[in-house]
């Protein structure tokens, strides 16, 4: 394994988080501390509790998995979309390193600085509510796991897209609309029976449940699933990126 090449990629991508801190990291901080007063101080003082946890806790695993999901995505999709706008891409793939270096040093970048601002976002929860955590250990394994899948799948949104356009559609018409519906701000067992239904077809529940269990040890749905969900999602991806790059979908044309 080329390590070198992995080394530059990913410092590469990281210099480039410093050069645009405020836009990488102070200003989604910044969005979920107003979904904190919004959702948490005036929802909040209306609604006492969800299923024996004050609503302004309940929130916030839904309010970091809606943080490190689009950062994950919009990150790993521009890191690897740049590239393919100014043409340098086609340096890297001349470059001695394989496609999953490609990948490693991309994707290592874009669930980094997901997880940092995931883990920035939980320290800044505790300043609005009193927050406590069951499962830590878990919390964190869920927390690496989406980072990197939803890395995985915005590398491949930034090869597909042709445009800017393009590129930010999938993150704000598919996975925001998903999160908000997944039971970020509530719990599915509060809604009628057949839209429950529904809501299961939805494959965020699935990671924001697990992630909301390791903190209260409470789940919409079985934790099992939830880490099936995400093992699914994940190799899914390393197989469609496996095939991009040997087709070479949209990279060589």
């Amino acid at each position: 394994m080329n390590l070198q090449a992995i080394k530059a990629i990913y410092l590469f991508e990281m210099s480039r988080t410093m050069r645009t801190l405020g836009q990488s990291i102070v200003s989604p901080v910044l969005s979920t501390s107003l979904y904190f007063v919004v959702f948490g101080a005036a929802i909040g003082s209306r609604i006492d509790q969800v299923e024996g946890v004050s609503y302004g806790a309940f929130i916030v695993p839904g309010l970091i998995m809606l943080t490190v999901l689009t950062q994950a995505v919009s990150n790993a999709s521009f890191g690897i979309y740049f590239p393919k706008f100014i043409g340098t891409v086609y340096e890297l793939l001349s470059a001695p390193a394989s496609f999953y270096e490609i990948v490693i040093g991309y994707v290592g970048a874009a669930a980094t600085k997901a997880l940092a601002i995931g883990l920035i976002i939980l320290a800044t929860a505790n300043f609005f509510v009193d927050l406590s955590i069951v499962h830590p250990f878990w919390m964190l394994g869920f927390l690496v796991l989406t980072c990197f899948s939803f890395a995985l799948f915005g590398f491949i949104l930034g090869i597909w897209a042709q445009n800017f356009e393009q590129l930010q559609l999938v993150p704000l018409l598919v996975i925001t609309p998903l999160v908000f519906l997944g039971g970020s701000f509530y719990s599915i067992s509060m809604l009628p029976p057949a839209w429950q239904t529904v809501t299961l077809f939805n494959p965020v529940v699935y990671l924001v449940s697990g992630f909301r269990w390791s903190f209260f040890g409470m789940a919409d749905v079985s934790v099992g699933f939830s880490l099936l969900a995400i093992g699914l999602f994940t190799v899914l991806c390393l197989a469609m990126i496996a095939w991009i790059f040997r087709t070479g979908y949209r990279l060589r044309s």
